[in-house]
């Protein structure tokens, strides 16, 4: 009897789609399983893994801070006492200033490995040493910027957004690449603990509870970056008007309940997350929001149906977008990483590299335009130098 496992991508795949099409997620699972054990022996040996280059003119700057909330219990780990999170912060530094940022911690890269089914087949080491771009402790620019922050998907560490935050800081902007604590493959704390995921599997609480405490997750940190005693010391680069929010599966479902429920995000982007708790008419006042997924499920007459449940209800300035060829988790850093190690059985038809360039540069517009006020004729309508993308409404 095959035992089918239900790696990150699986749990994922269940958390953004309707459960026929979670089933089939489940499936997809074990074939990337029996693809990973087609590999070679020791996939990744001798391999050095790099994130895409950044395309803005800034270097990139990154510091983590570890955030307590007296305020408020864990409500996954209530025995667990406040609820605690990690942040990584990236912002626009100057060139030549810092170190060499490490991916993640060697556990936390030994967790997620783990958690692939690839656990003792794959050096964590190599993981941890994979080329960010992003320098620890290096020295910020002058200024004030827009802020967005990066919410993961669920199971999946926030570094599977790294490649995302660190473009649109060399873009200008400050980032909060926030983890979500006991919904990861493993987050490490400041005393060496490295707590896995609690919340993951068929025993996990609803969707519509996970996407209200991300929400709650998110105001914390907001109010922990902009009120009068901020925790990061490089907080005077925020700007505090201009603050956005983009997330991925789970995470981009967030957006909606974190936009509803704090007035202080001022835009809003959903990468390929299912909207498990409605957007309600007329409560985000005319801010903007970008859809933005794989069209066999999030095209217009696609298999899930939340985006245009919810369509109507977004009052403001709306793009609904898909990538040709991209699947579940085309929006993330991991099949670019798969892909370097000699990984099959991740990425969809579109190449990896090219998903997460139009991943970057249509979030980036977005912020651009609704942060910045910078027109962005990119959302204006078709692309000839982006035939992947298609506009499924019309702006």
């Amino acid at each position: 009897m095959t035992r089918i496992r239900r790696t990150a991508v699986a749990v994922a795949l269940a958390i953004v789609l309707p459960l026929p099409i979670a089933a089939a997620g489940t499936a997809f699972a074990a074939s990337t399983a029996t693809r990973f054990i087609a590999s070679p022996p020791q996939p990744g040996q001798g391999v050095q893994l790099e994130l895409p280059r950044p395309t803005g003119p800034h270097a990139v700057g990154v510091d983590t801070l570890h955030l307590v909330d007296q305020d408020r219990p864990d409500p996954w780990v209530p025995s667990a006492g406040p609820r605690q999170l990690m942040v990584s912060m990236y912002y626009p530094a100057w060139s030549g200033t810092g170190r060499p940022a490490p991916f993640m911690t060697t556990q936390e890269a030994t967790d997620f490995l783990a958690s692939e089914g690839l656990g003792g087949a794959f050096p964590a080491q190599t993981l941890v040493d994979t080329r960010t771009y992003a320098y620890a402790g290096a020295r910020p620019e002058h200024g004030k910027y827009p802020m967005v922050v990066l919410s993961p998907g669920l199971e999946l560490p926030r570094q599977t957004l790294t490649g995302l935050a660190v473009d649109l800081a060399s873009r200008g902007y400050v980032v909060a690449l926030v983890n979500h604590t006991y919904e990861d493959s493993g987050t490490t704390f400041p005393d060496g603990r490295t707590l896995g995921c609690t919340t993951c599997g068929d025993t996990g609480p609803a969707p519509d509870q996970m996407e209200r405490s991300r929400a709650e997750d998110v105001s914390f940190v907001l109010d922990q970056l902009t009120g009068h005693h901020p925790a990061w010391q490089k907080a005077q680069l925020i700007d505090r008007k201009r603050i956005g929010m983009a997330g991925h599966s789970l995470g981009g479902a967030a957006v909606g309940p974190t936009m509803t429920a704090d007035q202080r995000v001022r835009a809003g982007a959903d990468l390929d997350g299912r909207l498990f708790v409605p957007v309600p008419s007329g409560e985000l006042g005319g801010r903007p929001v970008l859809l933005l997924g794989n069209p066999e499920n999030h095209a217009v007459g696609g298999d899930e149906s939340s985006w245009a449940a919810n369509w109507p209800s977004l009052d403001g300035r709306k793009r609904w977008l898909t990538i040709t060829g991209s699947n579940h988790v085309s929006f993330t850093d991991v099949p670019v990483l798969a892909d370097e190690a000699g990984i099959t059985g991740v990425d969809g038809s579109i190449p990896s590299v090219r998903a997460e360039q139009l991943t970057r540069d249509y979030v980036a517009a977005f912020f651009d335009e609704h942060l910045k006020g910078i027109p962005q004729p990119l959302l204006d309508g078709p692309s000839p130098v982006d035939p992947e993308v298609v506009f499924q409404q019309q702006p």
